[in-house]
């Protein structure tokens, strides 16, 4: 085979790899923390997150991003009222002693429709929390559903709990301890769905 040939068929081969379809790179994982310890003079409460690393396909922009709902406000009053709720992003000591219960690889699309959902509910119609009926379960719920997951009965106050039984419901992403099962080509990401979102708690 002449050198300028063996160019030609590489230089094609090149071009081939370039053109077929890119695999999505933002990997999805949704946490449980345990709680039952105390930090800073806090007590750290069973809570439920989700952490989102990787690459942007369409614009090469690194993703780390992790986020869950919480009261604004904690305190005994939320045992007999509703209060404000915010997204928190957890910082990565926080992210590191949670328990990961599902992994999936996402598009850019949905990664991008997970970050608008997670702004509303961290807007005027979404920030109401209720500790037994709008909570962190909830919110996790309502992205896993955008991710095309199907999810474990509600309302629940058990982060583990619901993630596990959720995980049974998803095996393909069910974790397992090493990388992530459910890697699909961007054909077989599921699609954006419009999910409706979770109507505000009416009260206890």
């Amino acid at each position: 085979m002449s050198r300028r040939l063996f160019r030609s068929l590489f230089a094609a081969l090149l071009l081939a790899l370039a053109a077929g379809p890119a695999w999505a790179e933002v990997t999805l994982t949704f946490y449980a923390h345990p709680g039952a310890r105390i930090r800073g003079g806090e007590l750290l409460f069973p809570h439920a997150f989700v952490h989102a690393v990787g690459v942007l396909d369409d614009t090469g922009e690194p993703v780390d991003w992790a986020a869950g709902f919480t009261a604004k406000n904690p305190g005994p009053q939320l045992l007999f009222a509703r209060g404000a709720g915010v997204v928190l992003e957890p910082d990565p000591r926080y992210v590191g002693e949670g328990r990961p219960y599902l992994s999936l690889t996402v598009d850019d699309a949905v990664y991008r429709a997970l970050r608008a959902r997670a702004d509303w509910w961290n807007g005027p119609e979404g920030s109401v929390y209720d500790l037994r009926r709008r909570n962190c379960i909830t919110f996790i719920a309502d992205l896993a559903r955008l991710a095309g997951l199907q999810t474990a009965g509600e309302p629940s106050m058990k982060p583990g709990t619901f993630l596990e039984a959720t995980a049974a419901l998803n095996p393909a992403a069910a974790w397992t301890g090493g990388s992530p099962e459910f890697a699909a080509r961007p054909d077989t990401v599921p699609p954006v769905v419009v999910v409706p979102a979770p109507a505000a708690a009416t009260g206890l």
